[in-house]
């Protein structure tokens, strides 16, 4: 029985007719999509720098070829540019696509620094294509948040909180090293002079002393720069970025708040927006608005978690023709003492009275204006004479605030408690891109500084997120269809 091992053919071997390049690209190759998806763009109306040649100077690389090379790289999880500068001059598909362009990095990546609104255009256009396959038909989204690291380190960052633990500790080792500075007088003689290990030890706290009265004077005039802030905080790598609080207890990370309004039906990223807010309580309206827009729907179901909750932002939603379910957190202190919560008091809106837990009608008494909202006071009193007084106040009584709007808050509940699955639907639905486009990304996550340019970043993210997930639906041939179509 004869062995042998499938053989290579050999490097010197020349051909009669030499290879074509497109013989190397199947025809279920994904970088045929982008190559016709590209082709169909009108870049100039997009924005694109250079889609016109200039009539003097070297000629430029056109917008396409540079637009191509971009999509493959974040396809492929390469977004440095000069990792893409090495795959343009030694990968096929990258040479098929490019025409065997090799731009160089410095190039490459001032075409991404300079045409941020076009490329974030260009995701735009992608989720218009998927609404015209069909794939977006169900005009039902879940809205979620997550943290995504920017090129700055915590000890780059400053916050009123992070300067006073740094000055304490300052003060903790200015103290100790005094201490050790008394210890080793103590250990000479009067009138003697200190051993060279003694000599040794003082010259070097003494060291440690000045460096640290340099550090106080270095952290005061942060400080003052700090607090001038708006927000009184301060990024140096990164200006923009953020220090941001994060699901793990005690931890946390400087970086940017991603938003994003996912499909429901296929997990397409309708839209996304990045922000340097650690918070989501005022990005529920917002997100949603631009969900609607990018579905042309009349009406759109959202679903989000318990940070999104603000009254301000579901009434906006409401007026919008947005029906939103998500959960209210549980602020009341009463409730986690163990007293009754403002959900154990029933609204009987024909009467505009509450009903207490002991059966009792709480009247409204007056109405006035706090933060822009208004709202109305409700109480009675029959508390002191109530039985489950002890379970429910510690005043003389127990008074119930009420918005204007807070029929379009309970609404909300309503909808919560008819749909519990609602929670794990959000879950499954936009966890996973979440998750997908950190993996994608690796550990630095963001490789650009400022605000625009992570938008820039983040909507090419987005953009082969959503190629990849239609690829999968519905397969590269089809996609070809139409896209041409």
């Amino acid at each position: 029985m004869m062995k042998s091992f499938v053989q290579g053919a050999d490097r010197q071997q020349t051909t009669l007719l030499p290879e074509c390049l497109d013989d190397w690209v199947g025809e279920s190759n994904p970088i045929r999509a982008v190559d016709v998806f590209v082709d169909a763009l009108e870049l100039r109306d997009l924005g694109f720098d250079g889609v016109d040649p200039a009539a003097t100077g070297r000629p430029a690389y056109h917008p396409s070829p540079m637009l191509k090379l971009y999509i493959y790289g974040y396809l492929n999880r390469v977004q440095s540019s000069r990792r893409l500068e090495r795959e343009a001059g030694r990968n096929l598909e990258a040479m098929w696509l490019t025409g065997r362009l090799v731009p160089d990095h410095k190039t490459i990546a001032d075409f991404r620094k300079d045409n941020g609104p076009a490329i974030k255009k260009v995701c735009v256009q992608f989720v218009a294509l998927c609404r015209k396959m069909g794939l977006l038909a169900k005009a039902s989204v879940a809205i979620d948040g997550s943290k995504f690291k920017a090129v700055n380190s915590r000890d780059n960052n400053f916050t009123k909180g992070k300067m006073a633990r740094r000055l304490a500790q300052i003060e903790e080792s200015v103290a100790r090293y005094l201490s050790q500075l008394d210890t080793a007088d103590r250990q000479t003689s009067a009138g003697e002079e200190p051993s060279e290990v003694l000599a040794a030890r003082t010259t070097r706290l003494k060291e440690k002393l000045a460096k640290l009265e340099e550090e106080v004077k270095r952290l005061k005039a942060i400080e003052k720069e700090m607090l001038a802030a708006p927000d009184q905080q301060i990024s140096f790598t990164d200006p923009d970025s953020r220090s941001m609080a994060t699901s793990g207890r005690g931890s946390g990370m400087v970086g940017y708040n991603v938003q994003a309004a996912v499909d429901t039906t296929n997990h397409l990223i309708v839209a996304h927006e990045v922000t340097n807010v650690g918070t989501d309580r005022s990005q529920l309206a917002n997100m949603a608005n631009q969900a609607k827009a990018a579905l042309e729907a009349e009406s759109l179901e959202a679903v989000a978690d318990r940070g999104y909750f603000k009254g301000e932002e579901i009434l906006a939603c409401e007026e919008a023709g947005i029906t939103v379910t998500l959960p209210k957190p549980q602020t009341s202190g009463a409730k986690s003492e163990g007293r009754f919560g403002k959900q154990d008091f029933r609204y009987v809106a024909e009467e505009g009275v509450y009903i207490c837990p002991a059966g009792e009608k709480l009247a409204h008494h007056f109405t006035y204006e706090e933060d822009g909202l208004v709202l109305r006071r409700y109480w009675t009193n029959a508390c002191h004479t109530c039985a489950l007084k002890a379970q429910c106040t510690k005043g003389p009584q127990r008074r119930i605030t009420r918005w204007e709007h807070e029929h379009v808050v309970e609404a909300v509940q309503t909808r919560l408690d008819t749909n519990p699955d609602a929670m794990r639907t959000r879950r499954e639905t936009v966890e996973h891109p979440f998750g997908t486009l950190k993996m994608r990304m690796g550990a630095t996550h963001f490789l650009t500084k400022t605000l625009p340019k992570v938008a820039t970043e983040m909507a090419l993210h987005v953009l082969a997120y959503n190629l990849t997930r239609v690829m999968n639906i519905v397969g590269i041939k089809p996609l070809l269809v139409a896209i041409r179509a």
